[in-house]
């Protein structure tokens, strides 16, 4: 069937404006269509269910209000921007979500003017709006319901778990201050990614169950019965403005917490209820000062399996439901154990889980992703020593600086793309202090259907830079349980591991995995070891491209002889090795899932450099200094050129590179023309010496 036939009345939505041209009446089955078609797509391929069909009815009432061709709506994180989305004139996009074919799986400003903001990290929607809402006003755009009632309106939307991060905090500060018109919209659903942690998550426990908040709304809107002319909001916040004060700020009421920021505070309401959707946001449209208008939704909304289990279908794989309850063919839970094999997320679990049961100093933390990260098992087992701080990465960093402080082991298991909002806290209260924090990295590299707002490509770079650091790469299930035994024991600073977001290979499962040691690289290809034998081209592999490279050796075995080397360590690098490479005049091809700016090929050149020795032999190749948009994994990593097939390619172009003195082979990116130099292999090599 066509999308006409399938969605009558959404199909017929190509922006906002259309929204806006339905009567209320309309919109209870404009919102039916929005789910259906979500849940469609999302059970076919993946993506973010539960959230989206949260806030169906709460972004049509919006879009029904706001005329976002002109006003600014931001998100925050943007796990809930399909319905948006769809109402912004891209269901055709649709039916290809998170491939580079179709709809972004985030906020995506080269898709649609209607996304302002390329957005996947919490807590930063409130703070642009502000900056965009000054910035409106100082160019006279801003709505002014005196002198502008035609300028643009201001809302950003945040969940109740983003609303409690550092930088949301900043935010509100800074949104209190303004003096016109600006809109937060808090979507409550009381789930959050994972359960919400902290005291801001039991306050709103506290206030949506507060009989004494529910009394005084009830009597506030028997009183603005009688005020002639009386609205909603300004009504309420004028003419019982004080009345209003005093009550938000008792003891007993909980709603005065936003208030101390200088924003309004309404709510909560339903979120589900067109009616009082439409009234209040009509009412806050044209209000001329900060608002936070609470709104209480439920996440995974009109599925009652998704509203059952809202974490587990949170951002599903692709799933069936067998039955009302909601059994699934196929696992399709943030873990995401595959069917084509293990996790290296399902991995770190257990291992962390074994190492906690082996070792009662060891402690861990996530910041909300228990699931995302592996860390469901050990908080289950050892409550006492693991900790969920919510999406607050800062403050889960410098929680475990305070645990190594007093003589604990702290693991904070963190997407690589989060890590980069605690690089501060690394740097001033784990690096400067020389405390051994350790660091395990989900998601390291290219993550697939995300796209860039997630990609894992910076931490090298950014780690790199603390003195005393240890920044390791796992290549399969041993080497990542090695590689987390080796900083159990490491005591001289900051440690971290990475891994992608993938399944671990079984190539080398059935082979001893040797110990880690520091700055020590280990050989995969043990008959090419030895100092005396020939190679054509030694390949450094820094983390699971090392599997590929071993794929592509064997390809190309009847042709070049290859050593593949897993490096271990992008710092401190096995610089004898390089050197001993070097001195044989064997090329170099350095491989990693990580930026070609500042990665570990960078610090191959800088341990050359500071030997005195010649790079001109040393290819480079990583992540492309661009932006990787979404698609699948598979496909992002063909792009760059770290697949198998473009592996060999690389393998043979280094293979061809001069060995003239002062013909330095530079920095090739994947997509750059590469002008390849003759040169001869091993015979050759051995005539020049």
């Amino acid at each position: 069937m066509s999308n006409s036939e399938l969605f009558p009345l959404l199909s017929k939505i190509l922006g906002p404006a259309d929204v806006r041209s339905l009567s209320e009446d309309q919109l209870p089955a404009l919102a039916a269509e929005v789910r259906r078609a979500i849940y469609d797509q999302v059970s076919k391929v993946g993506g973010h269910l539960a959230p989206n069909l949260g806030v169906v009815e709460l972004t049509i009432a919006m879009h029904y209000v706001f005329d976002f061709a002109k006003d600014r709506l931001l998100f925050d994180v943007g796990h809930q921007c399909y319905p948006h989305k769809l109402l912004t004139g891209r269901l055709p996009l649709l039916a290809n979500l998170r491939t580079r074919e179709g709809m972004a799986g985030f906020p995506e400003p080269a898709e649609s003017p209607y996304d302002l903001f390329r957005v996947g990290h919490a807590g930063t929607g409130i703070s642009t709006a502000v900056g965009m809402a000054r910035g409106d006003t100082l160019n006279g755009e801003g709505f002014d319901p005196a002198t502008n009632p035609a300028g643009r309106r201001v809302v950003s939307i945040i969940g109740d778990a983003s609303i409690a991060n550092g930088v949301a905090m900043e935010g509100l500060n800074g949104a209190g201050v303004l003096k016109r018109q600006f809109l937060v919209v808090l979507n409550d659903n009381g789930m959050s990614i994972s359960k919400p942690q902290g005291a801001l998550a039991t306050y709103f426990d506290r206030f949506r169950l507060s009989q004494s908040y529910g009394q005084f709304k009830k009597q506030a809107k028997e009183a603005l019965k009688h005020v002639p002319g009386g609205t909603v909001l300004k009504e309420a916040y004028h003419a019982a403005g004080e009345a209003a004060k005093s009550w938000f700020h008792t003891d007993k009421i909980e709603g005065g917490w936003f208030e101390h920021f200088g924003l309004v505070t309404i709510g909560p309401i339903d979120g589900h209820d067109f009616p009082q959707l439409i009234s209040f946001l009509r009412e806050a449209r044209d209000f001329d000062k900060p608002m936070v208008l609470h709104v209480k939704t439920v996440k995974g909304k009109g599925y009652e399996f998704a509203e059952k289990d809202s974490i587990r279908f949170h951002s599903p794989a692709a799933f069936k439901v067998t039955n009302p309850d909601g059994d699934m063919v196929r696992e399709g839970c943030r873990v995401e154990i595959k069917s084509e094999g293990r996790s290296f997320t399902a991995a770190v679990g257990d291992i962390m889980l074994d190492a906690m049961e082996r070792d009662p100093r060891i402690v861990c933390a996530t910041a909300a992703m228990p699931d995302g990260t592996g860390i469901v098992k050990p908080l289950a087992k050892f409550p006492d020593r693991s900790f969920d701080t919510g999406i607050c990465e800062s403050h889960a960093m410098d929680m475990m600086a305070g645990l190594a402080k007093t003589g604990w082991k702290p693991f904070f298991a963190v997407y690589s793309t989060f890590l980069q909002r605690a690089f501060d806290q690394a740097f001033q209260e784990v690096s400067l202090q020389n405390l051994a924090v350790r660091l395990l990295l989900d998601r390291a590299g290219l993550v697939g259907g995300d796209g860039a707002v997630h990609h894992g490509f910076c931490d090298v770079a950014l780690l790199r830079t603390l003195p005393n650091a240890a920044i390791i790469a796992a290549i399969d299930e041993p080497s990542l349980k090695a590689s987390i035994e080796f900083m159990r024991t490491h005591e001289k600073g900051l440690s971290a591991v990475r891994y992608p977001r993938d399944v671990v290979s079984d190539r080398f499962a059935s082979l001893p995995c040797p110990a880690f040691e520091l700055g020590r690289a280990r050989c995969l290809t043990p008959d090419l070891a030895a100092s005396d034998a020939e190679m054509d081209v030694a390949v450094l592999a820094f983390g699971t491209p090392a599997i590929n490279a071993c794929e592509a050796a064997e390809q190309l075995s009847g042709v070049l002889r290859v050593g593949v080397w897993d490096a271990r360590f992008a710092k401190p690098v096995d610089a004898d090795l390089i050197q001993s490479l070097v001195e044989r005049d064997i090329p170099i091809l350095t491989l990693e899932d990580h930026s070609i700016v500042g990665g570990f090929g960078s610090a191959v050149l800088e341990a050359l450099q500071e030997r005195g020795l010649a790079s001109a032999r040393v290819l480079r190749h990583g992540l492309p200094d661009r932006w990787v948009l979404q698609d699948s994994r598979a496909k992002q990593l063909a792009e760059v050129g770290l697949d198998t097939p473009s592996i060999v390619e690389w393998i043979s172009r280094t293979a061809r590179l001069s060995a003239r003195a002062g013909d330095a082979a530079g920095h090739f990116a994947s997509e750059a023309k590469v002008q390849t130099r003759s040169s001869t292999p091993a015979a050759a090599r051995a005539a020049r010496r």
